[in-house]
């Protein structure tokens, strides 16, 4: 931070948004504000992490080794867990206290752990979306992912979140207080002060925004025109063929959502960023700036949700099909995960769909 500080400060022009008032931590919403903010951030953080830590302790109880798919699910999980239970206690309680409590070291692992997990989901479902699209438009691939193939993945996720949350803390951008006094994040208003603020803002927004965004929004769209043009062709399968590609279309849909609830939560919040770095001092008023900040915390929260409704569709189906035929109800799991592990009756056939 010293190292930054000190480049921004030969430029005269440029002065830091948390030096233009005496307490760079204290609270610039009304106190009503704070409280309402409090308040929503704690449901939200207690949703967040009793749902992911649901989803993690049913995907490990799993007695079988967890197929490539489900560690992908686990990942997303355990990144969406951590911002739950690192981030949202400083939020709430510096909150409910109208300023921020843990000083500038607070601050810089407060900023750390927001986007390095953050970061981390984003990458995981950005490898999600390439599974999806290798898995259907290019069906050979399918055929020799295996778990090593997952790890190296998961491997690639962790570190290259912890290599651009890390570099702001070794001296290429900074972390620094939000507009509004209680949370930290990326100093987006560096772009202002330096060439070197500048290239790192572009930096964090291509590689770290743009370039996933663009892997998945290409991956879905992808998809959907194979659909499209692969409906008839489908058709002439025999039933085995069909209802697996009726399967994996269904977990597609549920990667879109989950893709579709992290970008809606995050998009905001990064258009802000951008107009904060390049735009005029104070473009975006401070209580609009709250607005996108909260959506954005809320991100980790709908997985387990989504998760839940699918497990629910597809136990109404089967409850109501099962009844129709007179069999019995059989269900191994109550939990589901995005790779879709879905089994028939006894009699049946076991059907598994990866994602």
């Amino acid at each position: 931070m010293a190292v930054m500080e000190n480049e921004t400060w030969q430029h005269s022009s440029y002065v830091p948004h948390y030096l233009l008032r005496g307490d760079p931590f204290a609270s610039r919403l009304s106190r009503e504000a704070d409280i309402i903010a409090a308040f929503y951030i704690c449901i939200i953080g207690i949703l967040s992490a009793t749902g992911n830590g649901y989803v993690i302790y049913m995907t490990i109880k799993r007695k079988t080794k967890l197929k490539p798919p489900e560690l992908m699910t686990l990942n997303l999980a355990i990144f969406d867990f951590g911002i739950s239970v690192t981030g949202k206690p400083f939020f709430v309680v510096s909150s409910f206290s109208h300023r921020w409590l843990f000083g500038w070291a607070g601050c810089q692992f407060y900023g750390w752990a927001g986007f390095f997990f953050g970061c981390g989901s984003l990458i995981t479902m950005t490898v999600v979306s390439l599974d999806r699209y290798l898995k259907i438009c290019h069906l050979r691939y399918g055929t020799w992912l295996k778990r090593h193939h997952a790890f190296l993945c998961l491997a690639f996720v962790w570190m290259y979140a912890a290599f651009w949350a890390t570099m702001p803390l070794i001296g290429w951008g900074n972390y620094a207080p939000e507009p509004f006094g209680t949370s930290c994040t990326l100093d987006w208003w560096l772009a202002q002060a330096s060439v070197s603020g500048q290239s790192f803002v572009m930096a964090i927004l291509f590689f770290c925004l743009v370039l996933p965004t663009g892997i998945i929004v290409f991956s879905y769209v992808m998809i959907i025109f194979k659909v499209k043009s692969s409906t008839k062709e489908v058709s002439h399968f025999d039933a085995r063929i069909k209802n697996n590609h009726n399967l994996e279309m269904k977990l597609t849909k549920v990667a879109m959502l989950i893709c579709a609830g992290f970008l809606i939560a995050w998009i905001p919040y990064a258009v802000v960023s951008v107009v904060s770095a390049f735009g005029e001092p104070d473009s975006v008023p401070i209580p609009v700036s709250v607005i996108p900040t909260l959506l954005a915390k809320s991100s980790a929260m709908y997985n387990p949700i989504i998760y839940q409704l699918v497990d629910l569709k597809y136990s109404c189906t089967s409850c109501c099909l099962q009844v129709m035929k007179k069999r019995r109800h059989f269900r191994t799991s109550r939990f589901y995960t995005i790779t879709g592990s879905l089994k028939d009756p006894p009699a049946a056939k076991e059907a598994h769909i990866e994602m």
